[in-house]
């Protein structure tokens, strides 16, 4: 396991910065070919019952973790001879490359921010027609039930709920169970997002998927709330809309790291929309705000990326600090600093 925690921060870094550099390709990614299979084992067993959608839960995240497990300790190899053993060179520069590569899978901030001002830059020059075209990009909402600042709101939510389910919340399971918690936890979230909504064909279906995705982004979404306060423009209104509003919001996830945005940006959020067919009467955020602008797109972007900066950098210093714990507390670590 010697500098296994290193080998781990080391690719984060480049995987997270592979990221910023590449972001997710049009055609060919990862998850996108996850989306499928689970697709094609949802045409399988779909009955409307909440065990066929167990079923379908288990088989589809766990065969996708199982598989990330396997990878990387096919990569990881034989252990070094002896504790004071360097590990092969080979072996580590591989362990790296696994798990950059996997970051860079899971990760998507920067074509979170792309697709975002995209929509924003719409907004700005007034066409809504193309604004609306770019929103599903973002969301599920129907893009034409709403009017321009309605538009806005919802790319800051989206921008807001996905730095936790895009970003944050994979570096924390990355940092927990190396590759197979980041594959892990985007699988959890890509079922979420496919079967986890409360239409009549995914109510019954997709209910383990949407309970696994809540237990899976708790830590996530709370780290992404904080570092939201220590990120924000205004660290008092973040703190005072999470511990206010974060709680009255339907999902236990989203409404923390939504309420803490709105009070960073000092926007209000929450309200009446359109989701699936159905609409939906969801409470107001940081309520004495004014309502968000286009403009207030970007610096919700800006802010987003100033959180995933903060949360690569929380997460690979709790791994490293964790493994050297660790390493200290190993039988053999002690008789080896005393006889140097």
């Amino acid at each position: 396991m010697r500098g296994e925690h290193a080998g781990y921060a080391c690719g984060a870094a480049l995987g997270f910065l592979g990221d910023l550099i590449a972001a997710d390709p049009r055609r060919g990614h990862p998850v996108a070919a996850f989306g499928r299979a689970a697709g094609a084992v949802e045409r399988r067993l779909w009955r409307d019952h909440r065990g066929y959608g167990a079923a379908h839960t288990v088989l589809c995240a766990g065969g996708a973790a199982a598989a990330a497990a396997l990878l990387q300790r096919a990569v990881r190899g034989a252990a070094p001879a002896s504790p004071s053993a360097s590990p092969s060179p080979l072996r580590g520069g591989a362990r790296v490359a696994l798990t950059a590569a996997t970051v860079w899978a899971v990760l998507g901030g920067t074509s979170l921010g792309r697709e975002a001002r995209a929509v924003g830059g719409a907004l700005t020059a007034g066409d809504l027609d193309v604004a609306r075209e770019r929103l599903p990009h973002l969301c599920g909402r129907d893009p034409q039930a709403l009017d321009g600042p309605q538009m806005a709101r919802a790319v800051v939510e989206s921008v807001a709920e996905n730095t936790s389910d895009a970003v944050v919340g994979a570096l924390v399971w990355g940092a927990l169970g190396g590759v197979p918690g980041l594959v892990a936890f985007r699988a959890v979230n890509t079922l979420d997002a496919m079967v986890g909504h409360k239409s009549p064909r995914y109510r019954r279906f997709g209910w383990a998927a949407a309970r696994l995705d809540d237990l899976a982004g708790w830590p996530g979404s709370r780290l992404t709330a904080a570092l939201t306060v220590l990120a924000a423009p205004d660290r008092r209104g973040a703190l005072r809309a999470w511990r206010a509003d974060g709680g009255a919001h339907p999902s236990p996830n989203a409404g923390p790291v939504e309420a803490s945005f709105a009070g960073a940006l000092g926007v209000r959020l929450g309200g009446t929309l359109a989701y699936g067919g159905r609409v939906e009467h969801r409470p107001v955020l940081n309520g004495a705000a004014p309502p968000v602008a286009a403009d207030d797109i970007e610096r919700a972007v800006r802010l987003s990326r100033r959180v995933s900066v903060l949360a690569l950098a929380t997460t690979v210093t709790a791994r490293l600090v964790a493994g050297a714990a660790l390493r200290a507390r190993q039988p053999g670590s002690r008789r080896r600093r005393r006889s140097r």
